[in-house]
């Protein structure tokens, strides 16, 4: 049986330090090849402007600017401290000029209807306040005809998967903080469960044996 959902923070990732951890950690997780930037584009998400919810350090949508022409990104982030490390690894890659990043926590977006060509977001599903609102938001700033990439960690997940994420996090300050977001993630039913009554109500969700991924077209 899976065991309840337990709240993690709305707040996002905040404090000097505790970005810096994360930044490593994700830094790593690039390096392995473990973001999921080919999944964007083998996913349809290839072209034009495009919406990062949640970007933390920003290396997902830096690899994906990386792998694509003619192409730019807004990151939409509710700390501000990891605003501040996003835009300085996207001055590293010299992408600057493509990426920009804003402050909001997703439930309502500063932005006008249909601007973005694709909108996507890893990992931070299960810290939003507000997800149903989120869902809506993201449908709202989406141009007709654009695509929709969620993804983020499954509660349920195997035990031996699990192990294997623990064993392999990099640095280790950052464990506990990952079985905390295990711990907070959703399961498909959940997830299910929340895009009813919202835009997203037609879009698919699938499962592996680490995660949830939420997928449509406008």
């Amino acid at each position: 049986m899976t065991k309840p959902r337990v709240k993690e923070t709305d707040q996002g990732i905040q404090g000097v330090l505790t970005v810096e951890i994360y930044d490593r950690f994700q830094r790593g997780m690039r390096d392995r090849g473990w973001i999921e930037t080919h999944a964007l584009i083998e996913g349809g998400i290839q072209q034009g402007h495009a919406l990062e919810v949640g970007p933390g350090p920003g290396y997902l949508g830096l690899e994906w600017l990386k792998n694509t022409q003619w192409t730019s990104l807004t990151g939409l982030d509710i700390s501000p401290d990891m605003i501040g490390i996003a835009e300085r690894n996207a001055r590293d890659y010299g992408l600057s000029a493509r990426a920009e990043y804003r402050h909001s926590d997703g439930s309502k977006m500063p932005f006008e209807d249909s601007k973005f060509d694709a909108v996507f977001s890893t990992g931070s599903l299960h810290e939003w306040e507000d997800p149903r609102g989120t869902f809506d938001e993201m449908w709202r700033v989406l141009k007709p005809g654009g695509r929709i990439f969620i993804s983020d960690l499954r509660r349920d997940m195997p035990v031996l998967i699990k192990w294997f994420l623990w064993l392999g996090a990099s640095p280790k300050e950052i464990r506990p903080g990952l079985i905390t977001s295990i711990n907070a993630a959703y399961i498909s039913e959940e997830l299910e469960v929340l895009i009813r009554g919202t835009e997203m109500a037609g879009c698919k969700v699938a499962i592996d044996f680490i995660g949830l991924t939420l997928t449509g077209m406008k």
